[in-house]
């Protein structure tokens, strides 16, 4: 067993309010590195806001990687030795809108990923992605990323547990929806399926609060490799914190399910 204690930053950005954003961000990152973190997941979107009026307001609130957040996640995680992923309003070098992602380990940007599965009214202000989410080496295990409704699609959750991802991160925004007294969120439900069945721990960081008439779910969760939460939250939409778990990361190398069953090798896509 080699554990990795990971945080995800549940956060309650301002629209709008980017240098106080980025600020929460970076106190996050903190906190989190000082508690122990070696692995720190942001939400989607966490300096911007996600609610845009139009796509004038999108753009003018967008950032490019070489921007001013990319830069200070990327100091905080060579101060700090952590890894950093976190979601980014992007103004893309070929001039779209991307909603993003970004990994940064002690030697700076390793990775961007755009979100290929928009949803709803993200479909008027950013371009979807057109490349699989990146598994990147780093000094804290092997990680891949992707950005909220893409973990809807089982399909694109195993393209990186099958190039051997360790965790997958993934910043997210989560809308409330109704749900049966007692139940998770349906968002959390789904991510632990995603880890089952491919015996992949997720760590997912959603965000808090209300904006312009949203509600969030307040979702972020830990679940390990047999599709457990480790930690979740549970006070609900308003909750601004930081979870922390320490996540067995070799259990991502081993498929195996019963004496006879592996959840990889079982497959027969040739049929599917």
């Amino acid at each position: 067993m080699r554990t990795t204690r990971v945080a995800c930053c549940q956060l309650a950005p301002v629209m709008g309010e980017s240098a106080a954003n980025r600020a929460a961000t970076l106190a996050a990152i903190e906190s989190a590195a000082e508690a122990g973190a070696r692995i720190v997941v942001l939400p989607e979107l966490p300096v911007s806001g996600y609610v845009f009026a139009d796509p004038a307001e999108a753009l003018a609130l967008a950032e490019p990687v070489d921007g001013p957040s990319v830069t200070a996640w990327a100091e905080a995680a060579a101060r700090h030795d952590v890894v950093v992923v976190g979601g980014l309003c992007e103004a893309a070098p070929d001039g779209t809108l991307r909603n993003s992602a970004v990994l940064l380990d002690r030697s700076g940007l390793r990775a961007v990923y755009r979100k290929v599965h928009l949803w709803d009214a993200e479909k008027l202000f950013f371009t979807p992605g057109n490349a699989a989410p990146p598994v990147v080496d780093t000094p804290h295990g092997r990680i891949g990323v992707m950005v909220c409704y893409d973990l809807e699609f089982p399909e694109w959750v195993r393209k990186p547990a099958l190039a051997g991802a360790e965790l997958l991160c993934a910043p997210v925004n989560w809308p409330a929806e109704p749900r049966p007294e007692g139940e998770h969120p349906g968002e959390v439900v789904r991510v632990q399926a995603d880890a089952m069945v491919n015996r992949l721990p997720i760590a997912v960081a959603d965000r808090a609060g209300h904006e312009r008439g949203v509600d969030w779910t307040g979702g972020s969760v830990i679940v390990d490799a047999d599709g457990w939460p480790l930690v979740l939250v549970s006070e609900g939409t308003d909750a601004t914190q930081i979870l922390i778990a320490d996540v067995d990361l070799t259990a991502s190398r081993d498929k195996r399910i019963s004496a006879r069953n592996d959840v990889h090798a079982d497959r027969r896509p040739w049929l599917y």
